[in-house]
């Protein structure tokens, strides 16, 4: 699909370290991908359930956004990298 939004490798080598990663019994959909489609969400102002399929099941993106969200992550990497 043409307009997505994809992080470079090199910058979520950057961000990869700041993830709160805790396994929850399933096998994890690519962090990388989960996080280009928040930011693809937020960027455009969608709902989670218009994001496109190719970042990952809806419920997944929302539930990341909202633990890492809870964790942090998100204002670490603007203290980070700012």
């Amino acid at each position: 699909m043409s307009g997505t939004f994809w992080l470079t490798e090199e910058q979520f080598k950057k961000i990869k370290p700041l993830l709160p990663n805790k396994p929850r019994g399933v096998p994890r959909v690519d962090d990388c991908k989960v996080l280009s489609g928040i930011i693809f969400c937020l960027q455009r102002g969608y709902r989670w359930s218009d994001v496109p399929a190719e970042y990952g099941p809806a419920k997944t993106l929302y539930n990341r956004y909202k633990r890492w969200t809870e964790a942090g992550f998100f204002e670490q990497i603007f203290e980070s990298y700012n």
